[in-house]
């Protein structure tokens, strides 16, 4: 296959994040010149999907240029991704995926994201990785494999580093790094449902006699909880006053004047960085980060989770 490859690509795959004026033909067409994808649904909008994967204003033209394969520039003080159209589409062909071209778009645009042209150093390893890394969340964002994030480096990068760019395996790790971040967001969501925007003013219910009945048929004890049974507490910016705690079997309980009222659940999750979600019937969902912050979908601190 990849004798296949070096037959019908030339040059050297993602040049970089900057590219000289002088080496860059003119522009063959504007944003509209992106390359249809070979299947039976037609083009795809492929920067869209990729800005709405980041949710970023896209603040630079794409077009496709005579270019040896693809390039994150600066001309004249507009941004633009200059890519061959004749390499991507060989490239997708040889490797059957229009993932592969996909990734060398994501790659350029990671570069832009990441500040890497503002520089005038050129590539470097470390920005390279950065790009990598980016282009792996935003195709598993979009429904890739990890085999198709990585199709495209896998068949055309070098073995070995080179003074501007990492070798094949650094590549495909940070790929790899990227694209089991995404991973860990996607099943997180899955396993706790995001907040809604009142979180930070999510009210507890009073105890007045209207709603006795309720927490007393969700009473855990009639006494207060024993201190053993604690493992967190949980202190709400909304609700500095209520006593809710973790308990060690991981049930959310609040202290009530007629007693313990459950009222929710510690889940753990698949997220490195928010490894537990809080769920409860008196409040939205709330994310619990690996310093015991109490966040909500605006990654807003609306509390924390503390020793008692």
């Amino acid at each position: 296959m990849k004798k296949v490859l070096l037959s019908v690509l030339t040059g050297l795959f993602l040049t970089g994040a900057a590219v000289p004026s002088s080496a860059v033909a003119e522009p063959k067409a504007g944003a509209a010149a992106m390359y249809a994808a070979p299947t039976a649904v037609g083009a795809r909008d492929i920067i869209k999907e990729i800005i709405d994967v980041v949710g970023l204003k896209p603040r630079f033209e794409v077009r496709a240029a005579n270019v040896p394969n693809a390039a994150a520039v600066i001309l004249n003080g507009q941004r633009y991704i200059l890519y061959n159209e004749q390499f991507v589409n060989s490239l997708n062909n040889a490797l059957r995926t229009d993932w592969a071209g996909v990734s060398i778009l994501a790659h350029e645009i990671g570069h832009h994201l990441n500040g890497h042209t503002l520089s005038k150093g050129g590539s470097n390893q470390q920005d390279e990785l950065e790009a990598d890394e980016f282009s792996g969340f935003v195709l598993r964002k979009m429904g890739a494999s990890l085999s198709e994030a990585q199709a495209a480096i896998k068949a055309l990068a070098d073995e070995e580093d080179s003074y501007t760019h990492p070798g094949r395996s650094s590549r495909l790790t940070a790929i790899s790094q990227g694209w089991r971040n995404a991973q860990e967001q996607i099943l997180a969501s899955a396993k706790a449902p995001t907040p809604n925007r009142t979180v930070a003013n999510a009210k507890l219910p009073d105890t007045s006699s209207s709603t006795r009945a309720v927490a007393t048929r969700t009473t855990a004890s009639r006494s207060k909880i024993a201190g053993q049974q604690i493992l967190r507490q949980v202190k709400l910016q909304s609700a500095p006053q209520e006593r809710i705690y973790v308990t060690t079997s991981y049930n959310l309980v609040r202290e009530t004047e007629s007693g313990v009222e459950v009222i929710g659940k510690l889940q753990k999750t698949n997220s490195s960085r928010f490894p537990y979600v809080l769920e409860s019937r008196y409040f939205s969902y709330l994310f619990v980060s690996t310093d015991g912050l109490l966040l909500n979908e605006e990654g807003r601190r609306v509390g924390v989770l503390t020793t008692a």
